[in-house]
């Protein structure tokens, strides 16, 4: 029986991508280190970042926020009737100690090597040449598509 891939933001070969739990935690410290926000402001400002490739499900923002509160690192407070989180001092310290110790905000790697970012831009290219370029230029870019679809089946062919 053939696998059924998801389709779509957030799916990958083998379904939604997971981040580890301490990515999660990482990304909510991250996030609350540059502003205040409620949980689903957190989730939106994590797929801004990874280019919409990873989306942290509620699941797993909240529980990391009451752990984060739980343990000193966070304080939610009330604003215009929402559940605001903020950082603490000793959050903040411990946002500056995991973003060092990782090298690289978290969501840098939620797609791996930039996956989407390279189909966005090669899309983009293809745009201007079909707009601005003549008829020669035009084939030769639907030939290079062309060739490189070609050249992607092959890699799996290898395996």
């Amino acid at each position: 029986m053939m696998e059924e891939r998801g389709r779509g933001r957030g799916f990958h070969r083998h379904g939604p991508r997971r981040m580890r739990r301490g990515d999660v935690r990482t990304a909510v410290l991250a996030i609350l280190a540059e502003q205040p926000g409620h949980g689903y402001e957190i989730i939106q400002a994590i797929e801004e970042k990874s280019g919409g490739s990873w989306r942290p499900s509620p699941g797993s923002i909240y529980p990391t926020l009451q752990q984060l509160e739980d343990e000193d690192l966070v304080r939610s407070v009330e604003r215009e009737g929402k559940r605001v989180f903020e950082l603490t001092d000793e959050g903040r310290t411990e946002a500056e100690r995991r973003l060092e110790e990782a090298g690289r905000p978290p969501w840098d790697d939620a797609d791996g090597p930039d996956f989407r970012s390279n189909v966005k831009l090669l899309f983009l290219a293809y745009k201007q040449v079909t707009m601005a370029g003549n008829p020669a230029q035009v084939e030769r870019a639907n030939e290079i598509l062309a060739d490189a679809r070609k050249q992607m089946y092959r890699l799996l062919a290898d395996d």
